[in-house]
């Protein structure tokens, strides 16, 4: 008789690196002789790599367990990432949870699982959690991913210790991926199919192994035979150093494309945040880049509520961001987490006030998206194709970051594509394929798995 295959579902909370890491996970997983399923199917396994950055994903955790249990009330549930690592002591009194897996062990959790015979509910959770290595490190295996678009872990952790975040205590010391590993994967992913690659982690800027750094690691994947593009996820404004800006002036394969986080437009509110710029250093840093890169798309990050920020200092952010030329803006709340310095600080902002002020911040961001999509009206761009959407239109990216939508009787998915920008429509580009488009099938179309949830 046949044994059954064991399933496993992965549910991704928070950022683009937990994204990055479970899709190895599923690796791991298949290797080991599991079938993927989607969340909210019947399963065996559910992975839940967690968040610890504001209170609302430790929340969603909570929600999310529960939830699966009520269609899979056998399955073994494990909990890994940031949360797993930071609130060991809230999980372990959480019913229903069978394993926990500290930052530490998390890549090595398909192998922690027991094997599928022995798998059950445990009275009490499984532990595998401890002080997180600070050398630098390699990764087993290759990311599973259901898009054209691929995540490459390159670096991990941090030491800048801003007063707000919580990520240095969940993530340990800034470490480096072994830069032979992070090709070998990187090729991988371009055998199996993907065009583009998303280096992540905590800290990108501060990537180190050896003599090489950031602008080596990208010099190295640009000679990867089939590999279109690169792209930089979040650089932290102090570790973006000119050779890299001159370099992706003139680099064909790195995307013109800066996420820059700011977090305050006021200068004693950075103080107060441990960040380690004042405006006019983030200001003339942008200036820099723009000025090097013509249409680059520069993003940003503000962190709206944190203790001070009184209408004044609110206004000082947003007269900086209305002022400067981002193509949008990425509009947090702030969270108080146990542990960092913020927790100390006086004058707390009411709720209603932050939700307010985010409120406005995001309408400034919707005006800015559109203002820079107008820049390419009636311009010739080549997007990146993913699956179709209704009613025919294919959505795609252009290297800088722009949302295009065609439509399209061929198979566009995977293609790179020259389009012309004929319109605007909520929040997207609308555009024409050129007439000389040559719709050749993409060499692998490896992405039609849905079974990788992520909830950023």
């Amino acid at each position: 008789v046949q044994k059954p295959q064991p399933r496993v579902t992965l549910y991704t909370l928070g950022c683009r690196l937990n994204q990055a890491e479970t899709a190895v996970l599923k690796d791991g997983f298949q290797q080991r002789g599991f079938l993927p399923v989607a969340f909210g199917q019947e399963t065996d396994v559910f992975v839940i790599n967690t968040c610890t950055v504001t209170e609302g994903a430790e929340v969603d955790c909570r929600r999310i367990v529960r939830q699966v249990l009520r269609h899979s009330p056998h399955a073994f549930v494990a909990v890994t990432g940031c949360y797993a690592q930071t609130g060991l002591e809230v999980l372990r009194r959480m019913a229903d949870i069978d394993l926990i897996v500290g930052n530490q062990f998390k890549m090595q959790l398909p192998q922690i699982i027991p094997p599928f015979s022995q798998l059950k509910k445990q009275p009490v959770p499984l532990v595998h959690h401890g002080r997180i290595d600070p050398e630098n490190f390699s990764i087993e295996g290759v990311g599973a991913y259901p898009t054209t678009r691929a995540n490459v872990k390159i670096q991990d952790g941090c030491q800048f210790m801003c007063s707000f975040c919580l990520i240095p205590f969940a993530r340990g010391r800034e470490r480096s991926r072994f830069l032979e590993d992070a090709v070998r994967e990187a090729e991988e992913l371009v055998e199996r199919g993907h065009r583009e690659l998303v280096l992540t982690g905590v800290n990108i800027g501060q990537y180190r192994d050896g003599v090489a750094d950031l602008l080596v690691l990208i010099q190295r994947f640009e000679a990867i035979k089939g590999l279109e593009r690169i792209r930089i996820s979040s650089i932290e404004p102090t570790t973006v150093p000119e050779s890299l800006l001159d370099y992706m002036s003139s680099s064909t394969k790195l995307c013109r494309y800066l996420h820059v986080p700011l977090q305050s437009g006021d200068d004693r509110i950075l103080e107060a945040m441990n960040r380690r710029y004042s405006v006019r250093e983030y200001q003339e840093a942008m200036e820099s880049a723009l000025k090097r890169i013509p249409d680059l798309c520069f993003g940003t990050d503000v962190l709206v509520g944190f203790p001070g920020e009184g209408s004044r200092e609110f206004a000082n952010t947003e007269a900086v961001v209305r002022d400067l030329p981002f193509a949008y803006l990425h509009v947090f709340s702030y969270s108080p987490r146990p542990g960092t310095a913020s927790t100390k600080l006086p004058h707390a902002v009411s709720p209603i006030t932050t939700k307010e002020r985010s409120r406005g911040l995001r309408e400034i961001s919707d005006h800015k998206r559109m203002a820079f999509y107008q820049r390419f009206l009636g311009r010739r761009v080549s997007v990146l194709f993913e699956a179709a959407e209704a009613e025919g239109y294919w959505p795609g990216l252009t290297d800088n970051y722009i949302r295009v939508a065609v439509r399209s009787p061929h198979p566009l998915r995977n293609t790179i594509q020259p389009v012309v920008v004929t319109g605007m429509m909520s929040g997207t580009t609308l555009g024409l394929l050129e007439p000389s488009s040559e719709f050749s099938p993409p060499a692998k179309d490896l992405f039609s798995d849905p079974s990788l949830v992520c909830v950023s």
